[in-house]
């Protein structure tokens, strides 16, 4: 079961009291058809896909592929030329403005570059959104913004300007940032850009984490595929800007498409990897990678 919020938010109030939702919640996001050219250029070519609640959906291609003009398709930064975006059974295609707005309270982002403000401490960074959108007592807004900052692992950062804190904890901001107001929806935008492949994965772990505690719908955006084949629950492949392949992290290793594969195991070092976990999967190594007698 996941905290909600949302009947408060529309009454514009903010309170730390935890409202259980019923446990047949659904949450998806399901998109079907979707079109979208820029002139004659067509970046998204009729694609359908659905991103489950409470795993991590991933929208992986190359470069040009069409996967951040589908996920602003989704948060209706864009509009789609065809097709039909669903929130939870309701069409956010048909949606009027105001229920758009509505719904977006109900979004959280993670920007790629983590988008804080420079002249904001971390505290007001992560409050900006509930000063935004509750008219809770500053109090209570400190309170939960304390909750966040202990749940991404820092605690008694509230006063540090995001010039004096690592790019790994503004990532961490970021996120805090992000599930502030409870999201039911989780968009990041390439998270582990910039930073190195320890601190990559840390904030992998954390959004994983996140998704299954709060049983948010997640959707990242990401080229690390140290990403794809660590939290991958739900893949979703663009190629040209169709869809290409669907799956998880553990059907990759066994998938045949040569798009597929040409894109994620790119390098002679990715290759061995996979056939290493093939090789494994079926048995036939050990956990050290020894060939079985």
């Amino acid at each position: 079961m996941r905290n909600d919020i949302t009947g408060r938010l529309r009454t514009g109030c903010f309170v730390t009291v935890i409202n259980y939702c019923s446990q047949k919640e659904i949450n998806m996001i399901e998109f079907k058809n979707i079109r979208k050219s820029f002139g004659d250029k067509v970046v998204l070519d009729g694609v359908s896909h659905v991103m489950e609640t409470g795993k991590a959906n991933l929208i992986i291609g190359t470069s040009g592929s069409g996967k951040t003009v589908l996920q602003k398709c989704l948060v209706g930064l864009i509009e789609p030329d065809e097709g039909e975006i669903i929130y939870d059974g309701k069409s956010f295609t048909d949606m009027t403005e105001e229920d758009r707005k509505l719904l977006r309270q109900q979004i959280g982002m993670l920007f790629q570059g983590s988008a804080l403000f420079d002249s904001m401490n971390v505290e007001n960074n992560i409050k900006f959104p509930l000063d935004m959108f509750t008219k809770d007592s500053n109090s209570n807004k400190i309170k939960r913004v304390n909750e966040v900052l202990e749940r991404v692992n820092l605690v008694g950062s509230n006063k540090k300007l995001p010039s004096e804190i690592s790019g790994g904890m503004k990532k961490r901001v970021a996120i805090a940032r992000a599930i502030v107001l409870n999201p039911k929806y989780l968009f990041c935008d390439e998270p582990n850009s910039g930073l190195d492949p320890q601190t990559s994965m840390l904030i992998d772990k954390l959004i994983y984490e996140i998704t299954k505690e709060f049983n948010m719908t997640t959707i990242v955006n990401t080229h690390d595929m140290n990403s794809v084949m660590e939290i991958g629950d739900n893949i979703l492949y663009l190629a040209k800007g169709k869809k290409e392949w669907t799956g998880n992290s553990k059907d990759i290793i066994f998938s045949d498409n040569q798009q597929l594969n040409e894109f994620i195991f790119a390098s002679e070092f990715l290759q061995d990897a996979k056939n290493m976990r093939m090789l494994e999967a079926k048995g036939k190594v050990d956990g050290n990678g020894n060939m079985k007698k």
